[in-house]
């Protein structure tokens, strides 16, 4: 049996890898504290679950449901825009809800690129937007995020010739992995250069909620012109600790949108009715469980923050994400230095390098852990003698 050439570029999800690698090392009895996924641990809140009950037993949710959605749950996307960014949406045709935001940036390569075409990816970043590229048979072309530059792509280093060949740009702030954040005069410089080269401008904002010491995102969506040119993903995980539901949306400029309906309506079947009913909960009902999640992390961030610099390794206090991203010492790549937490005190860290070949030199620590293990990991972690990097 011969499998696609597709399949063979493709690296294990680093996600993916490091479950097997616990689970193995639990198995063995080790007593692992996980920073690695971000995959919040607390609960949703009872009353979107009490909507989600409820609704399951109501037999029209039985059904197949429509990939664009109920008109109440696009409705309700728009209302939580509105309220949330003071952006209209007109839910009929600049709202799409998704089966979670992993499945519309994977799905939308496919809306704007062609064989050969090129997109415009940052590096470090969630995987996702280059797996996607390359399974639409277009080449990535990477933009570097340096710590120097506040971790955000330098437009001036793009040579014109690529500017005028990019059919898609990527960003992501709140940033993962790196924790960085975007100002709107920052947004709006990616806008006006979109606009200018005629490229579509995909935001994830999948980390808007999570903001630390009052800091407040902005969307892209609220940057003049980026309704002309943009799309922004967004999802309910990591707001309404809702990531085991896989619900998110993508909203913007209509034609965009019409595209990715299209995609979506030939690949699945739409959200269950059920899950979006819960989401229609978690979006228009009290919003106290944002505020709440916030003041977790936010005292989990500054615990992290202390033992990592205690360590002795130099790291920023993030304005938002559920990141913490710290230099590895020197001698040391990023994959080494997360091996040896794992080996010598069973603590799981995401090596940098998982997110692109500029991620090098860096680990980046999830905040989604209970506080108990997160103090119990912090304890470990200023405790440990860094050993001496291997030679070779």
């Amino acid at each position: 049996m011969q499998f696609s050439s597709r399949l063979g570029k493709l690296a294990p999800y680093p996600f993916v890898e490091i479950s097997r690698i616990i689970a193995e090392k639990r198995a063995a009895g080790a007593d692992v504290v996980t920073f690695g996924i971000g995959d919040p641990d607390i609960p949703t809140p009872q009353p979107i679950i009490d909507r989600l009950l409820k609704a399951s037993q109501d037999p029209p949710n039985h059904r197949y449901p429509e990939t664009d959605g109920l008109p109440e749950m696009r409705r309700a996307i728009a209302q939580w825009y509105e309220n949330r960014f003071n952006v209209r949406l007109d839910s009929d045709k600049e709202v799409l809800p998704l089966i979670g935001a992993k499945e519309g940036i994977g799905h939308v390569a496919f809306c704007f690129l062609d064989p050969g075409d090129i997109a415009l990816v940052p590096d470090p970043a969630y995987p996702v937007y280059g797996v996607g590229t390359m399974f639409a048979g277009a080449e990535s072309y990477i933009m570097p995020l340096r710590e120097e530059n506040g971790w955000l792509p330098d437009l001036s280093a793009i040579p014109e010739d690529v500017a005028r060949a990019a059919k898609v740009m990527w960003l992501n702030y709140p940033n993962n992995p790196t924790s960085a954040v975007a100002s709107a005069e920052d947004l709006a410089a990616y806008v006006a250069y979109c606009r200018e080269h005629d490229i579509a401008l995909l935001h994830d904002a999948a980390y808007s909620e999570v903001g630390y010491d009052g800091y407040e995102a902005t969307s892209m969506m609220q940057v003049e012109g980026a309704m002309e040119v943009g799309l922004e993903f967004h999802s309910l995980s990591k707001s309404y600790n809702m990531t085991g539901w896989r619900m998110g949306m993508a909203v913007g400029n209509a034609d965009m949108i019409r595209a990715l309906f299209q995609i979506k309506a030939n690949l699945d079947s739409g959200i269950p009715q059920a899950i979006q009913e819960m989401s229609m909960e978690a979006l228009t009902g009290p919003q106290d469980c944002i505020d709440d999640n916030r003041v977790i992390y936010q005292r989990r961030r500054d615990r992290v923050v202390e033992a990592v610099r205690k360590m002795g390794l130099s790291v920023a206090v993030p304005q938002a994400s559920l990141y913490i991203w710290a230099r590895v010492p020197e001698g040391f790549s990023s994959a080494e230095f997360a091996a040896r937490l794992l080996e010598e005190i069973d603590i799981v860290v995401t090596p940098g390098s998982s997110y692109g070949q500029y991620g090098e030199g860096y680990i980046r620590l999830s905040l989604t852990t209970p506080d108990e293990r997160v103090e119990t990991g912090c304890q470990r972690l200023e405790s440990w003698t860094i050993p001496a990097p291997q030679e070779g």
